[in-house]
């Protein structure tokens, strides 16, 4: 709550009340405090600004517009694309993992794990750009062999097409963004650590084991709602018989 405040009246029929808060203006507890100043004085008109304020506003539209941006994004880069509702399911599980790893190595090394409100948009931005795009390589290559071979065989063909140039495009992603954490600046640092984690799940471990055996157990309904040509059964029927409708029935030649 407020630490020190000043009441100032001005030639008009307004009323200043300056107050100095005792949390940072940045905090949590900035932002409580901010809106329960505003929820108070509901129908007198009063406004209130200043650096929380600001802080508490830049937070609210940050996180409401995470909310819309980043599932549009994952609906329109995986699904509209790729028609693959696996790999959007494998990317909101390989970005929450990112997030939640980089969040408990910020909060065992520096203490707190407060980031700035644009840090979680950039960094998503990032992943979805560098490092889901690994697992977009990997699929497009499975569903080209499934085509041709079925599902199972496209699995086995499309991992080991793809399995050096992935592991090595990954590595030297997660090595470059990793060097942003020794930077003075404390969100580029953070962004640099969550992008390299994210990166590095998603080549190790989404890669090889999140994808693949997903559509290995689901078969042809992996890419449902799309059915794939070599997933179709042909449909087989009793064989044609001799001296069937319009056609006359074999005869034997006499001896």
């Amino acid at each position: 709550m407020a630490a020190t405040a000043a009441v100032s009246a001005g030639p008009s029929a307004g009323v200043q009340i300056l107050a100095t808060l005792s949390d940072t203006p940045d905090s949590a507890r900035a932002r409580h405090t901010v809106s329960r100043l505003r929820a108070s004085p509901a129908g007198t008109g009063a406004l209130v600004g200043g650096q929380s304020a600001q802080l508490a506003d830049l937070h609210q539209a940050s996180v409401r517009g995470d909310r819309l941006i980043m599932p549009l994004v994952l609906a329109a880069v995986l699904a509209v694309l790729l028609r693959c509702l696996l790999l959007v399911a494998a990317a909101w599980v390989s970005l929450f993992t990112a997030f939640g790893a980089a969040a408990l190595l910020f909060q065992m090394v520096l203490g707190s794990s407060v980031t700035e409100p644009a840090v979680v948009l950039f960094s998503f931005v990032f992943l979805v750009a560098l490092g889901v795009d690994c697992n977009i390589f990997l699929v497009h290559r499975i569903r080209a062999e499934a085509v041709r071979h079925g599902t199972a065989a496209g699995v086995r063909g499309g991992l080991v097409t793809t399995g050096g140039v992935i592991s090595a495009a990954g590595l030297i992603l997660a090595a470059t963004f990793a060097a942003l954490a020794v930077m003075p600046l404390l969100y580029l640092a953070q962004i640099g650590c969550i992008v390299a984690i994210g990166v590095l799940i998603g080549t190790l471990l989404v890669r090889l084991f999140l994808v693949p055996a997903p559509i290995l157990d689901l078969g042809p309904r992996a890419w449902w709602p799309v059915r794939l040509p070599s997933d179709r059964r042909p449909v087989t029927g009793p064989a044609p018989q001799a001296g069937g409708p319009g056609r006359p029935a074999a005869s034997t030649p006499a001896s």
